[in-house]
């Protein structure tokens, strides 16, 4: 070839260490590192980085894919590959193709005036090492553009991050780190100072009201209080005498082979060592592994681990579903109903990234609005439903439809459905019903939480748990079952 491969030269300057010094630079920000020694954060920032390097990696070599590198790249393929007299023939063609999209076109043309007259054997290498040089830097510093743009986006993001898990530092429980965590990967969202006050108000009644607290903590228990083995995904590792064919065993003799070991060679192998002149041949045959030796086969016996089926009762690992919380935004809810309400479903989130778990909180009415306070934007979603206002009236079996159509997938298993209303409405039908028990056998939970005393009680028997928390005094915290 006239030059050097150039098919994967994107990837080499990829990896060239460019973007460990980014990552470097990154991390020595005073900002960064005062961030990455906070405990619960310093995971959930690393694997952030972690996540950006690798889709700046992929960016980077996608620079090559744009039509001005492809021409090129196209046609510096195909000139390497010319022998020396296909070269000085088509040359000059080739450089009026790099005319309007290659930065080597002018130094080419400057390098054809030169030795246009001379057929020196050694310019089609020369032209093709200078092209390779030129086409290197160029990809180069397109790749170091594309860095430094992505570096500036994702500092951007960073910022924006740290000062929302600094204005969350006076909304949020300090201490666990799996919510901090979590709480990291949905700070992408900028929050005003009304959302924060919102927040903040929510989060001082929460504490408040510590029965709400404890009806929250009662229900991110539920899923472990569940003896179910379909749901355990600790296995147990049990040891068991195992018998496998092996060469090295040595019952039974087989047959013949070459090799060099000296415990199973045959008598007649010894006759090179008789004769000093043949005793050279012994040792390049046990050198070459050519002596021939007893091949023997049998059953050696090992103890190996081997994982089982059955679940081990030690260690139970329960993968527990996410919360849907289903909350009666109706008018007769207005007032400290509402507030518990919201409380409420702000304290299951916390629960929620705690435990790695989705939340989903659906306001139902005439009509119904969800909300999925755990994904990457989730906080700007919590902050919306928290500022909704409730109107309207109380129409339940819509939102237990939908509800229901969610615990049948897969993704719903081992849930817990939480629905908090004044249950001021109607029984459901016998259908609905049926579709809740058969829900239950698949192990979903269904609680109810009762912010009225006058809750219709045939409506709420449908439900595995039922609290109820009442404006006065009185009956503020009574679990009936």
């Amino acid at each position: 070839m006239l030059g050097a491969d150039g098919l994967n030269l994107a990837l080499m300057i990829a990896d060239s260490g460019l973007i460990d010094s980014a990552v470097n630079d990154l991390m020595a920000r005073s900002q960064v590192a005062a961030l990455t020694e906070k405990r619960g954060v310093r995971s959930a920032v690393k694997s952030h980085l972690l996540k950006w390097r690798g889709s700046v990696k992929k960016r980077m070599t996608r620079v090559c894919e744009t039509e001005r590198f492809q021409k090129e790249l196209a046609l510096y393929q195909k000139v390497i590959h010319w022998d020396e007299a296909t070269f000085f023939e088509r040359i000059n063609d080739v450089v009026k193709q790099l005319e309007w999209h290659s930065a080597f076109y002018m130094q080419a043309r400057r390098l054809l005036e030169k030795n246009k007259s001379v057929h020196n054997p050694m310019f089609p290498r020369f032209f093709c090492d200078l092209w390779y040089k030129s086409l290197a830097d160029a990809i180069k510093q397109a790749e170091i553009s594309e860095l430094e743009a992505s570096k500036e986006k994702f500092l951007a993001d960073l910022y924006q991050r740290m000062e929302t898990m600094q204005n969350m530092d006076t909304v949020t429980e300090q201490g666990d780190e799996a919510a901090m965590g979590r709480l990291w990967d949905m700070a992408s969202a900028k929050l005003t100072k009304t959302d924060l006050k919102v927040m903040h108000n929510h989060a001082e009644f929460l504490k408040k009201n510590k029965g709400l607290q404890d009806i929250a903590e009662q229900l991110g228990r539920m899923a472990n209080e569940q003896d179910d083995p379909e749901l355990n995904k600790a296995q147990a590792e049990d040891v068991e005498m195992v018998e496998q064919l092996s060469d090295e065993a040595t019952d039974d003799i087989v047959g013949i082979h070459e090799s060099d070991d000296l415990n199973k060679l045959l008598p007649n192998e010894t006759m090179f060592l008789a004769y000093p002149e043949l005793e050279v041949v012994f040792y390049k045959h046990l050198a070459d592994k050519r002596l021939m030796n007893f091949k023997t086969q049998g059953k050696s016996r090992t103890l190996k681990k081997v994982r089982t089926r059955k679940p081990d009762n030690n260690e139970v690992e329960l993968e527990k579903g996410p919360f849907i919380v289903c909350i009666d935004a109706s008018g007769s809810m207005s007032g400290f109903p509402e507030q518990c309400a919201k409380a409420m479903a702000y304290a299951l989130m916390q629960i929620a990234l705690a435990e790695d778990r989705e939340c989903y909180v659906i306001l139902f009415s005439t009509t119904h609005i969800t909300y999925e306070l755990t994904k990457q934007d989730g906080l700007r979603e919590a902050a919306d439903f928290l500022s909704y206002s409730f109107h309207g009236g109380t129409d339940l079996e819509p939102v237990l439809q939908q509800s229901v159509s969610l615990m049948r997938s897969d993704t719903y298993k081992n849930a817990d459905m939480v629905v908090i209303s004044d249950f001021i409405a109607p029984e459901q039908s016998d259908e609905m019903k049926q579709k809740v028990n058969r829900l239950k056998e698949c192990k979903n939970r269904f609680h109810a939480i009762n912010l009225s005393k006058y809750g219709n009680p045939a409506l709420m028997s449908m439900f595995d748990h039922c609290w109820s928390y009442h404006p006065n005094l009185v009956g503020r915290l009574l679990k009936k079952w």
